[in-house]
C-alpha cells in the first residue's frame, strides 16, 4: 500500500495534478535525502536530536518507573503525590520550555528536561496501572511465603508491572521525538525540528519532507528496539512455554532457598 501512494504521488506531481513545488515528487526528495546524507548534513541533525531525546528520555523513563512504583506499593505516596501528578500533567509539555530555559539559560539542559517531563508522566501512569493491577492473590501468595521489601519487588512487583512497563515505554517514545521536535523548532540551530522549520522558513519543501521523513525513521527505529527488547526481556509475552508468572517465580526462589 504505501509503494502504490508513492507511486501515485510521484504520477501526480509529474502529471501536473498537484503543485510540484508544494509537493515534490518522492524521487527528487529521495535525491536531497541521499546528497544530504552524502555531505553529512542529515547525520548531523540526527545526531543532535538524539543527543537531546536519547538522556532526556532515559532520565524520565528512570524516576517515572521508580516514582510510580513508589505509588503503587504505597497508598500514603499515592494519595500525597497523586493530585500534584493531575494537575501537572494537564500542562501541554512543550509550555515548559520557557521557564526551563529561565532557570537554566541557553543550553541543551531545558531541552533535555522538556524530553524528560513529557516521558515521565507517561511512565509514571503506566507503572502505576501495572503496579494496581496485579492479581490480589499473588500478593497474598507472596506474603504468605514471607516475601517483603526487595524479594517482593523482584518477584512480584516488577514482574507483574513489567508488561504495563513496556507499553508506556513505547508510547514514551513518540512522545518524546514530537517534544524535541517541537523545542528544536524555537530553541535550536540543530536537529531534525531545526532542519523542518528552517525548510519551511526559505521555502525548500524537499528538504523539509526529507526532515519529516527522517523523524519517521528515527521513531519506527527506536520503536523497534524497544519491540526487540520487550521480546528479550519478557518472554512470556510472545512464548507459551516461557510462562513463567510471578508466584511461579516466587514459589522457585523459595524452594531453591529452603
Amino acid at each position: 500500500m504505501p509503494v502504490v501512494l508513492l507511486a501515485g504521488w510521484e504520477a501526480a506531481a509529474r502529471g501536473g495534478l498537484v503543485d510540484a513545488l508544494l509537493f515534490p515528487p518522492p524521487s527528487r526528495i529521495a535525491e536531497r535525502l541521499v546528497a544530504m546524507v552524502a555531505d553529512g548534513e542529515l547525520g548531523g541533525h540526527v545526531v543532535a536530536t538524539l543527543q537531546r531525546l536519547l538522556p532526556g528520555y532515559a532520565l524520565g523513563a528512570v524516576v517515572g518507573v521508580v516514582v510510580g512504583l513508589a505509588m503503587g506499593v504505597s497508598r500514603i505516596v499515592a494519595a500525597a503525590l497523586g493530585p500534584l501528578f493531575a494537575a501537572l500533567y494537564c500542562l501541554p509539555k512543550t509550555a515548559t520550555l520557557p521557564l526551563l530555559m529561565l532557570v537554566f539559560g541557553l543550553t541543551e539542559t531545558p531541552k533535555v528536561l522538556s524530553v524528560a517531563i513529557a516521558v515521565f508522566f507517561v511512565l509514571q501512569i503506566n507503572t502505576l496501572a501495572g503496579v494496581r493491577q496485579i492479581d490480589p492473590r499473588v500478593w497474598e501468595t507472596a506474603r504468605s511465603y514471607g516475601a517483603s521489601g526487595p524479594r517482593l519487588l523482584r518477584c512480584v512487583v516488577l514482574p507483574g508491572a513489567a508488561p504495563t512497563v513496556f507499553t508506556g515505554l513505547r508510547t514514551a517514545v513518540g512522545l518524546g521525538i514530537v517534544v524535541v521536535v517541537a523545542v528544536e523548532f524555537v530553541a535550536s540551530e540543530r536537529g531534525l525540528g531545526f532542519l523542518v522549520w528552517n525548510s519551511w522558513t526559505l521555502f525548500q519543501p524537499d528538504r523539509m519532507y526529507v526532515g519529516l521523513v527522517s523523524v519517521a525513521l528515527l521513531g519506527a527505529v527506536l520503536a523497534a528496539v524497544l519491540a526487540l527488547a520487550e521480546r528479550w526481556l519478557l518472554p512470556w509475552r510472545t512464548a507459551r512455554v516461557s510462562l513463567r508468572p510471578p508466584w511461579r517465580v516466587l514459589l522457585r526462589s523459595r524452594s531453591a532457598t529452603s
